[in-house]
């Protein structure tokens, strides 16, 4: 496989997702009011808390507001990163988990070679962050994801599923564009990427907002494959 550094679009420093940024800038704290329960979210980073020690480093992308997942896993004495593309959502961040770090980041910028070093992790979480992407930059995405957990790190990630690449949506009041898989191709890209897939739970959700459709969320459990 080529280094992400060398694949179309993901290394490229022109790379525009400004679009993407400022939906979200203009959706706000609006987020958490349309999507009020995220049961599977909760369910996943009390996954984490078990399965790991205190102290253990952990990086949320996409982190959003902070709401649920920083703040939980900050409770859980967890050394918390958080990374938004929005401006709007790392503010709100900082202010709804002051005990953690925030960075406006794109996960592109986290890659191998990348402007941006964060160090290895325990622990990562990506609740929706990958479905802002092309299908393209997914699996490069991943391949970020692996290289900066520690080894037997844990990932839990999700998306809804969807077969759709790059669909413009509307969205609270603005338009994103989207990237999803159906189940099974979903679980291929991520165990072709180097995870072990340990448990899956699937979501039938109904944001509290009229502007987004009703979907079907996938989140997947995963470890850090060995290196072979």
């Amino acid at each position: 496989m080529n280094s992400p550094s060398n694949q179309p679009g993901y290394g490229n420093p022109q790379l525009d997702r400004g679009g993407q940024a400022e939906a979200f800038d203009a959706i706000g704290d609006r987020y958490d009011d349309a999507f009020p329960h995220k049961e599977g979210q909760v369910a996943a980073a009390e996954w984490l808390v078990e399965s790991l020690p205190p102290g253990a480093r952990v990086l949320d992308l996409g982190c959003g507001t902070g709401l649920p997942t920083a703040r939980r896993l900050a409770d859980a004495g967890f050394q918390v990163v958080g990374v938004d593309l929005s401006h709007a959502m790392v503010e709100l961040a900082r202010a709804n988990v002051p005990e953690a770090e925030f960075h406006q980041l794109d996960i592109a910028d986290l890659r191998p070679g990348g402007p941006r070093d964060l160090g290895r992790f325990d622990a990562i979480t990506a609740f929706f962050a990958l479905l802002m992407l092309p299908r393209a930059e997914i699996p490069l995405a991943l391949e970020s994801v692996r290289r900066l957990l520690a080894p037997e790190g844990v990932f839990a990630l999700s998306m809804v599923e969807a077969d759709v690449d790059d669909f413009a949506i509307p969205f609270l009041g603005s338009t994103v564009r989207v990237s999803g898989y159906l189940r099974d191709e979903l679980r291929e890209v991520v165990d072709t990427a180097g995870f072990d897939i340990v448990g899956e739970s699937l979501y039938s959700y109904a944001p509290a907002s009229a502007d987004v459709q009703p979907e079907e969320q996938i989140f997947l459990r995963c470890r850090r494959k060995p290196e072979r």
